[in-house]
């Protein structure tokens, strides 16, 4: 029970650092943290999904400037709902090497000694030292608590978020876009699964609009905001 504690634990930090630190921060600039705080999380997510910073915010606002037209990156409307859903992290690989797109659309990400030397050339080292971190943690069982770390995000944020939330849900604002509101309350996906809502405003890092609406990633960046590690940019 307590290693299943634990995944679930680490997968949420993960989700937690995607919505936060890639998205809000670093893809749509609507929330600064404290440098520690924004380079602890950039180093969790080269553990535990080997994803690049510039990758992934340039394949984000590509996705932004198409929204569910020819040129958008995963949109089900363009490639299926299913190939989103089961085969996300697929286009999202296939995106990752267009070197001009990644140039042109990632710009402002950071560009610092480890992005150089660690993150960015080695990013698939991280998901390995993940691997043996596990298994001096949890034993043979840390093979299993790897595995989830590695689904984790290709399932809820490039299956769920991208392909379901622009296929199925409610709709607060008719966006030029399909983008919908898969639930009200998104505790499981960081708040991404308000996902017309953040189309409607992506400058927002609040994705919630309704009250009767919860976004636990605006939660978080609040408590942080309260102990000055977070501050929200004003437009």
């Amino acid at each position: 029970m307590s290693t299943i504690i634990a995944t679930l634990v680490m997968v949420q930090i993960t989700i937690a650092c995607v919505t936060l630190y890639l998205h809000r921060s670093q893809a749509h600039r609507g929330v600064t943290f404290h440098p520690a705080v924004a380079h602890a999380m950039r180093f969790w997510l080269f553990l535990t999904t080997g994803m690049v910073t510039k990758q992934w915010v340039a394949i984000h606002r590509k996705h932004h400037r198409f929204d569910d037209a020819e040129g958008d990156p995963h949109s089900p409307h363009m490639f299926g709902i299913w190939t989103v859903f089961f085969k996300g992290a697929l286009l999202y690989n296939k995106a990752s090497k267009d070197k001009q797109m990644v140039a042109q659309y990632g710009v402002g990400t950071p560009d610092d000694w480890m992005e150089r030397n660690v993150y960015t050339p080695h990013s698939r080292l991280g998901i390995v030292l993940m691997l043996i971190i596990n298994l001096c943690l949890f034993g043979l069982w840390g093979w299993l608590v790897w595995l989830v770390q590695l689904v984790w995000i290709p399932l809820w944020a490039a299956g769920v978020v991208n392909g379901v939330g622009h296929w199925w849900g409610y709709r607060n604002t008719d966006t030029k876009d399909f983008s919908r509101n898969v639930v009200p309350w998104d505790f499981w996906v960081g708040g991404e699964l308000l996902h017309n809502n953040h189309h409607a405003d992506p400058a927002s890092p609040k994705l919630s609009r309704k009250w009767y609406e919860f976004d636990i990633g605006w939660m978080y960046i609040k408590m942080l905001k309260t102990v000055g590690l977070a501050k929200i940019v004003v437009r």
